[in-house]
């Protein structure tokens, strides 16, 4: 019995809480293209509500596909883009050591 209190004392002390916002700078640090993702999906947002606003006499399915597309248009690239980014991280790094 002893050993189980002491194992859950010492999962407590290393787990630590952290806010949302502590968590998003973490975040950030980690992987720069996490604020992107955000601010793509924030503006792909905006984008289509006012799209949808002012789409015309376009069928709301039809719109709705555009709407998938981009966005995944916009998945990919951001995955492109952090692909490339961690490449020639590592090819710098590499130079850096050699």
């Amino acid at each position: 019995m002893a050993t189980t209190d002491r194992t859950e004392i010492i999962a407590t002390d290393a787990y630590k809480e952290e806010d949302h916002s502590n968590r998003l700078w973490r975040k950030t640090r980690e992987a720069p293209f996490v604020p992107i993702g955000i601010g793509g999906l924030l503006g792909a947002v905006g984008w289509g509500v006012y799209k949808f606003r002012h789409k015309g006499d376009m069928s709301t399915s039809v719109y709705l596909m555009h709407l998938r597309v981009a966005a995944q248009g916009m998945v990919v690239g951001a995955i492109t883009l952090g692909v490339a980014a961690k490449l020639i991280q590592g090819m710098w790094e590499k130079r850096k050591s050699s």
